[in-house]
């Protein structure tokens, strides 16, 4: 089963990372996105299973874009990503729709297809 995936930072090098080791992991990343309008035209026109998102984009916080794609028919699977650490409690993070934290350091060293395979939760 291929998990896929839109990934969403302001960052060009970071997408580029972001791709390599969901590539490497067996996803596919099928958009990314700069910022958060246009990550929530991606999610609409890609369906995608699971949307990386980071935290600070530029004209929508990585919160706001959760809850809106949560607002869609079959929204991803949301993992919101920074350089920052989570100022949020999980219970905040679930409400806004998104599914785990993961700090970009840390993205490396992550179970990155468990953290988008929605039947492993």
């Amino acid at each position: 089963m291929c998990i896929n995936i839109v990934v969403v930072d302001d960052d060009p090098g970071f997408r580029r990372i972001a791709r390599t080791l969901l590539m490497a992991r067996g996803l596919r990343v099928v958009a990314e996105s700069g910022d958060g309008a246009s990550a929530l035209a991606a999610v609409r026109a890609h369906r995608p299973d699971g949307l990386l998102l980071d935290l600070h984009l530029p004209d929508l916080d990585g919160l706001a874009v959760a809850r809106l794609v949560t607002e869609e028919d079959h929204p991803p699977r949301i993992v919101l990503t920074s350089t920052d650490q989570s100022f949020w409690s999980q219970e905040e993070l679930e409400r806004a729709g998104i599914a785990s934290f993961i700090a970009k350091d840390r993205l490396f060293d992550a179970d990155l297809t468990g953290l988008f395979d929605a039947s492993a939760s």
